[in-house]
């Protein structure tokens, strides 16, 4: 029998067959696909033909495209809809895939043709995209070790497929942690909840198989219930055991894991040359520096402190006043902070979410897209990997774009949070390809025949994973390697960033915040609070953030601690971390960090990019307003477009004409 994953895909846009596909097909297409990849990169690296751009590069940018069409579809499956089988698989993989990479870029015959290629670069009429290519293919080759010798070059492979497992180890308990802990609420345990939260709660309980409500630690349903349960007890106990993911002892404790993590990162960064890894991994950032990272967090850290400060001390005679004797603690701060907001603001949760439909938000999310760049979206009729996913055809201009899948609702097999991915990228060498891109959410999902509510704050998640995919879906590239988001990490939040502000355009929410039951626009009294109350609370949400990104910054930019919770306590105390807020991800849940490499020493990230998108929202403003089309134009042609065959920074000029600084995002925050 064929193994749908090695033929060809005769499904509507060479969709994966998902229906065809079984967990069994999975390693059997990686070892074939791995196989023919190896063997293409050989010829490669033995051909007696004097190495040029197309024999070399180009033809190492198609060797594994094979390979990475199966492993498209399995982590994409892995991370949204886990099965045993899946995880077993994952530590399978990575091992054999970090002995991969590694067979690659240590390749000393491969490597000298790169670098033959690269040294006679002026003798070949490369495009400026070409060039590009070019540069990182030989830098990534460098950064890989492939000028390491002798024991070095063998300790840094070693080095490497240590940290893939420990990734995936890392992630797997997460997720473990997070699918086995629930908590029952009898009927008297719903005290202060409101409907949506109630209804949500008990469609999880019919999820995990609960005779009643539960409360999960999903952060669409813990978040609300911390904001709404008059219960106190429950809120710390439900609290707790968040912030304690991957740190409850046994089998799947994460702090060991984190430890040996960050001492295998330094020798790594070591190994090549670096101090330390934040030196390596920030030298190919927009950043460059730890020290340039470290001046940014600090900079909105002198301004957030004060501010959740004086928050607190506010929300924290609110629970004297409730008869409690303080302080205010962690699983306080949510209950409280929407309690003065329903005074200060009138704005209530409840009474916001019917205006805030699923639906309704994507529609509003296609919609600006059409009127910026031209976008369409046509519900499509395919077999998926899930029953909840929803799939469209993206046109532009009347000509197929990409392929959209939408996977937005919770569920036991799915790792937490949000995300973009794409099950393959645009790029036009070998053929003109379009992308399958996926928006992954965590919304609660509704009773049968039930809308379903997003919060505020759901609705911006949303729009923000869209900006990810538009950024895949508008690429327009020759290569693979630098198509899409393929670029640098404090650059790759800029257009999700940026999307979120079409949210917070009056005549959006006035067209698409239609009420669940009554179809009435969002009352424009109601419109006004809400976008009034946009950096309410703000000194709560950026401390526990930047905290988060100073503890990650810390841990990679000086020698690697031997406790990493010690260490993270350290920080904390040397930052002046207030009492009754917590790092947005503690170290043994910090899956941006530790589950892979992508944003370890990087989850500065998003406000670097912050910076970059206050800015570029501001270009939209003093043009036309938020939909000038010349502006879209060139967000277009100077970004969304271009993916990381340009430099960031000469991307960026190229839209706005110089950098901004961080007063833009200040001023956003309501810090300024």
């Amino acid at each position: 029998m064929t193994n749908p994953l090695l033929a060809p895909w005769n499904t509507p846009f060479n969709l994966p067959p998902f229906s065809e596909i079984s967990d069994d097909d999975f390693e059997p297409a990686v070892v074939e696909t791995m196989t023919r990849a190896r063997a293409a990169i050989d010829a490669i690296a033995q051909s007696t033909e004097p190495p040029t751009f197309v024999n070399t590069i180009e033809a190492l940018e198609l060797a594994d495209a094979e390979l990475g069409r199966v492993l498209g579809v399995f982590y994409n499956l892995a991370g949204a809809d886990s099965t045993k089988k899946r995880e077993e698989l994952q530590r399978v993989f990575s091992p054999m895939l970090a002995e991969y990479s590694s067979d690659i870029s240590m390749n000393a015959k491969l490597f000298e043709r790169v670098n033959d290629v690269w040294e006679n670069r002026t003798k070949f009429e490369l495009t400026s995209e070409q060039q590009r290519v070019l540069e990182l293919t030989r830098r990534g080759f460098v950064r890989a070790g492939a000028e390491l010798k002798g024991e070095g070059r063998e300790r840094h492979r070693e080095v490497k497929a240590r940290l893939a497992v420990l990734g995936t180890e890392f992630a797997q308990n997460l997720l473990k942690d997070e699918r086995e802990w629930f908590m029952p609420l009898a009927e008297d345990d719903l005290a202060g909840l409101p409907d949506f939260v109630i209804a949500s709660a008990r469609a999880a309980g019919a999820e995990k198989g609960a005779d009643g409500p539960v409360v999960t630690l999903s952060r669409s349903l813990i978040v609300p219930f911390l904001q709404f349960s008059e219960r106190r007890d429950l809120r710390k106990k439900a609290y707790e055991a968040w912030v304690a993911r991957g740190a409850n002892g046994g089998e799947t404790d994460n702090r060991k894991i984190t430890s040996e993590t960050l001492k295998l990162r330094e020798e790594r960064a070591n190994l090549l040359g670096y101090d330390n890894f934040s030196a390596y991994k920030l030298e190919t950032e927009m950043a460059k520096t730890p020290e340039a990272v470290r001046g940014l967090l600090m900079d909105v850290w002198s301004k957030a402190k004060p501010a959740a400060e004086a928050d607190s001390a506010i929300l924290e005679e609110m629970l004297i006043a409730d008869g409690v004797n303080g302080p205010l603690e962690a699983w306080d701060w949510r209950y409280y902070a929407e309690k003065r907001r329903l005074a200060e603001h009138d704005l209530d949760e409840a009474e916001l979410k019917p205006y805030f439909q699923l639906d309704r938000m994507i529609d509003a999310a296609f919609d600006c897209a059409h009127r910026l760049f031209g976008i369409s979206a046509r519900a499509l009729d395919a077999p998926l990997y899930h029953p909840d996913c929803r799939a469209w055809e993206i046109t532009r201009n009347g000509k197929h774009l990409a392929v959209f899948i939408g996977d937005y609702f919770a569920r036991g097999s799915k790792r937490s949070g949000a995300w973009c991915s794409a099950m393959r990228s645009q790029k036009k060498l070998g053929g003109d390809v379009r992308p399958i891109v996926v928006n992954v959410c965590n919304f609660a999902k509704p009773a049968e025949g039930e809308p379903a509510l997003l919060s505020y704050d759901d609705a911006r998640t949303l729009f923000h994973e869209f900006g990810h995919a538009l950024h895949q879906m508008l690429s327009d590239v020759t290569y693979e390697s630098v198509s899409g988001t393929s670029v640098a990490r404090d650059f790759v939040e800029l257009p999700s960033q940026l999307y979120e502000h079409w949210l917070e355009v009056p005549e959006v929410l006035e067209k698409h915040a239609l009420h669940a039951e009554t179809g009435e626009p969002i009352p424009k009294a109601l419109l006004e609070r809400l976008l009034a109350a946009q950096t309410y609370d703000m000194g709560f949400s950026t401390v526990e953030y930047v905290a988060s990104a100073l503890v990650d910054l810390e841990f990679h930019s000086g020698p690697a601690p031997s406790d990493t919770m010690e260490k993270q306590s350290e920080i904390l105390s040397q930052i002046g971390m207030p009492h009754a807020i917590r790092m947005r991800h503690a170290t043994p849940g910090f899956a941006h960090v530790f589950s892979g490499d992508g944003y370890s020493s990087a989850y500065y990230s998003y406000m670097w990019s912050e910076v970059m998108d206050a800015d570029a929202f501001l270009a939209f403003e003093e043009a036309g307003g938020p939909f000038d089309p010349k502006v879209a134009k060139s967000l277009v042609e100077n970004i969304l477009s271009i993916g990381g065959s340009k430099d960031p920074e000469e991307l960026y000029l190229a839209f706005r004409g110089r950098m901004p600084k961080v007063d833009a995002l200040l001023k956003g925050r309501g810090l300024a």
